[in-house]
């Protein structure tokens, strides 16, 4: 490929794509299965204080912390799926392995959605929903890096922070749906109605979504070219998702999402995940139709900024967003968690939310660009999937997790310290370790995303 070869005129593993509304129908294609995946992962979350007593007793005092260390160990499974999706991903194709991830979520949302309960089947019925829970941790793992690697290849050059960013809209869209779900149950059904079987509502929705998606991804774009891919099969290409050429010659980019992705992750489930749970628990019962719309609101805020966060990084950079994330997340952690638990007031605890929420767009709507440039086509999906899988196995699933346990302790000034940490962590590499507006790899396969030439990039 020569240096200063246009868009149109590059060959390579990607294909760059033909047109703006290619590019839009096939963000739509990937980030649909995203949106429906996340679904599935926040209905547990959503719908968690109100099917706990279904397979834990009722009067263990710990029965909360079991449910969101359940879903802590999900996140076990998600560096090995997204070893298994990223290999297969850069190896087979991404729309194969996008295939595949949808169909394996479906089938562990059924079986969660009509499983017995502990009063039938005893502990039994905790063993059957962790192994649910670990096979949809699994599908998750391969879906992030894959879909995250597919939407950076399927957009245009200009427009790849903003495309890119729908990976978030959609999945903090997936919890929007999931609070929407909770809500809809909590009008139509009493409390106690929902805690007996309503919440089986919400997974068997996220069944059926996955597979309409499934039928959906039939007719989307293979952003590998076919070439690259004859390539692989006819064993020329051996570094395609190779964990010895992973570990040996891009352990840079490698560590650099890691780095990138800790600060990220623990302040998502922390503002996400934590924030949403410390509202529901404030106003209690008597008032959880009022607390599940703050948390709705603040949810579908955060989605549409997603988009901004996108736009703006097309026009400055992705760095400037990710520095703004990591100086206003070391601050406002402790006014977050601190405020948040003494607020009655919905008007209050929606600001409170809503303030996180504009300081995470500047990691959420950014980040998976900023990962997919790192890499070469050849191990991209690999790559991305695996640093952002195990960060978010060791600092974003454990967070409700975390916080649920100093809470317990009555030490959860020890929890705002650790996450502060850890962001602040993330904000070191945002400074030191990223560059701004540089032609990245996925620049020479497709074209500048900065309308400089190609061959800028070795002065």
């Amino acid at each position: 490929m020569s240096e200063g070869a246009t868009p149109s005129s590059l060959t390579g593993p990607t294909r760059a794509p033909t047109s703006t509304r290619r590019a839009v129908l096939n963000t739509i294609r990937g980030s649909a299965g995203n949106l429906v995946e996340w679904y599935d992962v926040y209905t547990y979350t959503v719908f968690a204080t109100y099917f706990e007593a279904q397979f834990f007793d009722k009067s263990d005092k710990n029965s909360t912390l079991y449910i969101y260390a359940i879903f802590a160990v999900t996140f076990v499974m998600r560096p090995v799926g997204s070893w298994f999706f990223g290999r297969y991903a850069d190896r087979r194709g991404r729309k194969a392995a996008l295939m595949f991830s949808i169909t394996l979520m479906s089938a562990c949302s059924f079986v969660v959605a009509v499983m017995p309960t502990r009063e039938i089947i005893g502990y039994w019925a905790a063993v059957i929903l962790i192994l649910a829970r670990l096979l949809q941790g699994f599908a998750t793992g391969g879906e992030y890096g894959t879909s995250a690697t597919y939407m950076s290849e399927a957009a245009t050059p200009r427009r790849r922070g903003f495309l890119s960013s729908f990976q978030y809209v959609t999945l903090v869209g997936g919890h929007v749906l999931a609070q929407f779900t909770l809500l809809i149950a909590l009008s139509v059904l009493d409390v106690e109605t929902v805690t007996a079987w309503g919440w089986r509502i919400g997974f068997f929705i996220g069944g059926i979504a996955a597979l309409v998606v499934l039928w959906i991804r039939r007719s989307m774009d293979e952003s590998l070219t076919e070439s690259h891919l004859e390539a692989i099969r006819e064993g020329k290409d051996r570094d395609a998702g190779s964990m010895k050429t992973l570990f040996t010659t891009h352990w840079r980019p490698l560590l650099l999402v890691f780095l990138i992705t800790a600060g990220g992750t623990v302040a998502f489930y922390t503002y996400t995940i934590n924030a949403p749970a410390i509202v529901k628990s404030t106003f209690g019962s008597d008032r959880a139709l009022t607390a599940t719309w703050i948390n709705l609101v603040g949810l579908i805020l955060l989605m549409l900024l997603q988009p901004v966060g996108g736009i703006l990084s097309d026009r400055v950079g992705r760095k400037p967003l990710l520095i703004f994330f990591g100086v206003g997340g070391v601050i406002y952690t402790y006014v977050l968690l601190t405020l948040l638990p003494q607020t009655t007031s919905p008007l209050t605890a929606f600001a409170l939310t809503a303030v996180g929420y504009v300081i995470l767009t500047g990691y959420t709507s950014v980040n998976a660009i900023v990962k997919a440039e790192l890499f070469p086509a050849e191990i991209r999906a690999l790559g991305v999937g695996l640093g952002y899988a195990v960060a978010n196995s060791v600092f974003g699933g454990t967070a409700p997790a975390l916080y649920q346990a100093s809470k317990s302790a009555h030490h959860t000034g020890w929890f705002i310290v650790y996450v502060t940490a850890v962001i602040g962590v993330s904000l070191l590499v945002y400074i030191f370790g990223l560059r701004n507006k540089r032609i990245t790899v996925l620049d020479r396969e497709q074209g500048s995303a900065w309308e400089l030439p190609a061959s800028s990039a070795a002065r």
